[in-house]
């Protein structure tokens, strides 16, 4: 099969061309797994993290990709989930122990051993992949492949990062970043919270624009002083320095979700200018996001199809996945980047 494939920790700035087209065996699926042709896979900021050495794969050489939508061809032994033709799309979670607390309490996001799609076994950037049965997702049939790959990761944690702003209708909510997670949580808090407004903060007039396109309030640079505070404020951005305009930028017993695997390490020094009085007083809250539970992909997949959401997606060519990865690091975006298997 073809396979875009990582074999070392890359610094992205140095090389334009990070993963390398090579043909692989296709992989044969466990007794409890389904093996899956894949059509399209989502790229992620993520997919940067790993490839620059934040989060980076278990083991080398990688198939990143963990936003994958195609249809099984095959079964393992035990499973019985689906069947052969469905359609189904893989998301960051792969596997999780199953018994932990977290686990038995719905929070698989959190479990100890947690894989990730792409990180910890292979992922959605070849022409077939394997995943254990219990977190593979049925896509819905009002979704297109390219479409509804976008919906698996930035979709899903774009819901998991607006349930825990705890936000209600009529509050304030701000979103530091538009890319793909970001458009998709406008347009779901604008449906679930009709009578709040939405304010954007992005560096680019481009996302700016898109924005203000998709129904915000307002949208302004990083640093700009938005017309009202907000009740809560979701950052999408890979770096620090938004966290403190943020924190400013909040109510009283405001909350920050940071939506982010990492933070690149660029601008750290910005988060020595958090200033006590000025942006943690008032009972202000930061609270991070940690990957996404398999409730969280269904429950979006749901919510989604329910409220006919349609991502704005950028496709390319599997072997383009690196033009797609490079537009991504210098911030060439608009809605989601889908690679076409």
């Amino acid at each position: 099969m073809h396979a875009m494939i990582l074999k070392n920790i890359i610094d992205l700035s140095q090389t334009g061309n990070p993963l390398e087209q090579m043909e692989l065996p296709p992989p044969i699926p466990k007794e409890n797994e389904i093996l899956i042709k894949v059509s399209t896979c989502g790229v992620c900021h993520t997919e940067l993290d790993e490839i620059e050495g934040r989060t980076p794969p278990s083991f080398f050489p990688m198939v990143l990709g963990h936003q994958v939508v195609g249809k099984i061809v095959e079964k393992g032994s035990r499973a019985s989930k689906h069947k052969i033709g469905d359609r189904v799309g893989v998301a960051w979670i792969f596997s999780a122990c199953g018994a932990c607390e977290f686990c038995q309490s719905g929070n698989e996001n959190l479990c100890p051993d947690f894989k990730a799609t792409g990180r910890d076994a292979f992922g959605g950037y070849a022409e077939y992949m394997t995943v254990p049965e219990d977190f593979a997702f049925p896509i819905p049939e009002v979704f297109s492949d390219s479409e509804a790959a976008p919906l698996l990761c930035a979709g899903a944690i774009g819901y998991r990062s607006l349930n825990l702003t705890n936000m209600k209708d009529g509050q304030n909510l701000g979103l530091t970043g538009f890319g793909a997670s970001a458009h998709l949580v406008l347009m779901m808090a604008k449906y679930k919270f009709p009578n709040s407004k939405i304010f954007v903060f992005a560096r680019s007039e481009k996302e700016r624009e898109f924005a203000r396109e998709l129904g915000a309030e307002w949208s302004g640079d990083t640093e700009d002083d938005p017309p009202e505070k907000l009740n809560c404020i979701i950052d999408t951005t890979p770096v620090w320095k938004p966290i403190i305009a943020a924190m400013k930028n909040l109510k009283p017993g405001g909350r920050l979700v940071i939506n982010a695997i990492r933070k690149e390490e660029i601008d750290k020094e910005y988060l020595f200018k958090l200033d006590y009085p000025e942006h943690l007083w008032m009972e202000k809250e930061i609270k991070s996001v940690a990957n996404v539970a398999r409730k969280d992909v269904s429950e979006f997949l749901n919510l989604a199809a329910g409220m006919n959401i349609k991502p704005e997606i950028q496709e390319y060519a599997l072997k383009d996945a690196n033009n797609a990865l490079v537009e991504l690091k210098e911030r060439k975006i608009r809605g989601a980047k889908v690679l076409k298997i």
